[in-house]
């Protein structure tokens, strides 16, 4: 369970953003055995808080929580219309069929399995995701060896906001998140899920001016290379490329 409190990336009167560690909640508990949220832990700091949208408990990185209720409403917006974009780092387990492309599948809560999700063509919600290859190595400093030409260090762009979407967009790819116990059988274990979200641009919800704020991600790649030379990095300064697609018969994978 996480116990320190957040570290603070951006404060004023209008909102706080900051780093989550992996296993806070980013909302208030379903259950008094759960750890306290995010809110409740910076409460005597800064007074009521309210998150204005979601990271899982195992996810690391950036969440933004609305100081005001003009605040709330504008962030709220601002998500929904999808003025916000959002870039997440994860180690993955597996290789990439090429060094980037875009998943575009549908995706359900999956009713055998609770809080699963599932890739569902007829009854699923729409969900895209651009993912990007950084590097190829094995990972370091988290307690988990693997063999280093299966390891990935990805960057992913939701463009969509549906619950669990990454996990279950590399999942599908064959490529699960390391650490990732729910969408990952299978996969060696980790003490945590290695998904953080870095990035994120939004509009100021008092003036509009456009934020752009990062935080480093707590868990990183060593060189694939036993004789020193660095993990591969993909030149490209967005996702783009390859493209995985749905529709209401059929799967693709667009070349």
């Amino acid at each position: 369970m996480a116990e320190s409190k957040p570290a603070i990336v951006f404060v004023d009167a209008s909102l706080v953003v900051v780093d989550k560690p992996s296993g806070m909640p980013s909302v208030p508990a379903r259950t008094s055995r759960d750890p306290p949220c995010v809110a409740r832990m910076l409460e005597d700091d800064y007074g009521t808080l309210e998150a204005v949208h979601r990271l899982d408990r195992d996810t690391s990185g950036l969440l933004v929580l609305a100081r005001t209720i003009a605040a709330r409403t504008n962030l709220g917006r601002a998500f929904e219309s999808r003025a916000v974009r959002k870039r997440y780092e994860a180690i993955v387990h597996g290789l990439p069929p090429r060094d980037a492309g875009e998943i575009v599948l549908p995706l359900a809560p999956d009713p055998t399995a609770p809080p699963k999700q599932r890739v569902d063509p007829i009854a699923g919600r729409p969900a895209r995701t651009r993912w990007r290859l950084l590097a190829r190595g094995h990972v370091a400093g988290t307690g988990v060896s693997l063999p280093a030409p299966e390891t990935t260090l990805l960057a992913l762009e939701p463009t969509t906001g549906r619950s669990h979407q990454l996990r279950v967009h590399l999942a599908w790819l064959g490529m699960p998140i390391v650490g990732d116990r729910l969408y990952g059988p299978g996969v060696p274990a980790a003490p945590r899920l290695l998904l953080h979200a870095a990035r994120l641009e939004l509009p100021h919800p008092a003036d509009g001016r456009r934020l752009v704020l990062t935080a480093a991600r707590p868990f990183d790649l060593a060189p694939r290379h036993a004789d020193g030379r660095g993990a591969h990095a993909a030149a490209h300064d967005r996702p783009s490329g390859g493209r995985v697609g749905s529709s209401a018969d059929r799967l693709t994978c667009d070349q």
